[in-house]
């Protein structure tokens, strides 16, 4: 629209800044302030797809002057949270409008309708497609109206006339202020709804801190908030995505898992090894949070849920080959001690070099590290590793630790269980024995 524009700003590589790009990015905002006459919001440009603010509180109710007053409020009471800024609301405060009122009574003497009044007014400002002038190919049309002299104040309207055919079929002209009267007011520009309520929208961004942490701190001052009757809030944006994506990746996660444990059950037609596979991806799990914790990195929620898809199918078959190798072991004569010792020696070096040729693979997306092919030239610190970083952590760190639990963990939870099932049937056996 005529009214917005957009700035880029493109900064150095990330090596060559001489300061955070949040600090430079704060500077910006407190020199834009004090444009008078702009609202200007200062923003990093999103990776992906749009996802919405990352703090965004809908207000939904009936009355509009309420939801302003409950947005202002509220915004009063969030304006202090740490690293919150660009807070604002989408109610439009009332703008300067011309309003005409016809006499009905008055149009219904000279035998003239609003319907007439308001085509004459609408094509006197806003014009009224004439005609249309061709050039080769392109077509343009043509509008007429009033030269901006002539529409620029209420007394240029009032002079307007109203250009009518009467019922004795003479062509009449009556000015405009003979049937209507005309007056500067004030009205809201624009009123939103959803789910057939009114809506106030409050928006802020996070800066310098995961939004995450600063949506928590919202929250938290919002929990003990009291609306008045009629009212409701709640949080859409980013939050209302992250949700989204939350239960998709969730619910495939489970179903994922459900499909290889009975795919698991029919092929070995035992529960106790689709049981210890299982328990090895859920612990692998420990090594995704500790990578994580150690490298200061947010939980994702769709990069790092992606990433422990991804290591759930490479620690499944980790495991798959451990324990099918030793089944054939033992079905060899090997004893189970032996047979769990021969075969983590035998899978050792494969999954080391597994889990090495894994990580080193993902290594450049953990630390940013880069080729640009234009200029031929290694980059260090790619704006893109923000996105991919807890996918390629999630995977490199849970699977350097599922290494251990298939070489370590697995036999043992494997050898455990086999003295646990050699019990509980010794005992069953007693006690069908003592019954018969």
């Amino acid at each position: 629209t005529s009214n917005k524009s957009r700035i880029s700003i493109n900064f150095l590589e990330k090596l060559k800044r001489k300061q955070n790009s949040f600090i430079t990015m704060e500077e910006i905002r407190e020199k834009a302030t004090n444009v008078a006459g702009a609202d200007i919001k200062v923003e990093e440009q999103q990776m992906g797809p749009p996802v919405g603010a990352p703090v965004s509180i809908e207000v939904a109710g009936e009355d509009y002057d309420q939801l302003a007053a409950i947005s202002a409020d509220i915004q009063n009471v969030i304006r202090d949270v740490p690293n919150l800024v660009d807070l604002k609301d989408d109610y439009d405060e009332g703008k300067p409008e011309i309003e005409i009122l016809v006499d009905r009574e008055k149009a219904a003497l000279f035998w003239t309708s609003t319907g007439q009044i308001a085509n004459t007014v609408r094509a006197a400002v806003n014009g009224i497609e004439a005609s249309k002038y061709r050039v080769g190919e392109d077509e343009y049309n043509i509008r007429v109206r009033l030269s901006r002299e002539q529409r620029k104040s209420i007394a240029d309207l009032e002079r307007v006339h109203i250009t009518f055919m009467n019922r004795r079929g003479q062509l009449l002209s009556i000015p405009l202020t003979s049937v209507a009267t005309i007056k500067l007011t004030e009205g809201i520009a624009s009123i939103r709804r959803k789910d057939l309520k009114r809506v106030v929208t409050i928006t802020a961004n996070n800066e310098g801190r995961p939004s995450a942490e600063v949506l928590k701190d919202v929250k938290a001052r919002l929990k003990e908030y009291r609306l008045p009757s009629g009212y409701t809030i709640s949080f859409t944006g980013e939050d209302e995505e992250q949700k989204k994506a939350q239960d998709f990746l969730s619910n495939a996660f489970l179903i994922a898992l459900l499909l290889v444990f009975l795919i698991l059950v029919s092929e070995f037609n035992s529960l106790k090894i689709p049981v210890i596979i299982m328990a090895s991806v859920a612990l692998s799990l420990i090594g995704v949070l500790f990578g994580l914790l150690v490298m200061q990195s947010p939980f994702g929620i769709i990069m790092t849920g992606v990433g422990i898809i991804s290591l759930a199918g490479i620690v499944v078959k980790n495991a798959i080959v451990l324990l099918d190798f030793v089944k054939q072991l033992r079905e060899r004569g090997m004893n189970l001690n032996e047979a769990l010792v021969e075969a983590g020696r035998v899978r050792l070096r494969p999954g080391i070099l597994t889990a090495v040729t894994t990580a080193s693979g993902l290594l450049p997306l953990a630390t940013g590290i880069d080729f640009d092919w234009f200029n031929l030239k290694l980059v260090v610190g790619a704006e893109s590793a923000d996105f991919w970083r807890p996918l390629a952590l999630a995977v490199i760190f849970g699977l350097s630790f599922s290494t251990f639990l298939t070489l370590v963990l697995v036999p043992t939870m494997y050898a455990l269980l086999e003295e646990w099932q050699k019990s509980i049937g010794t005992k069953l056996r007693r006690v069908f024995r003592m019954q018969t």
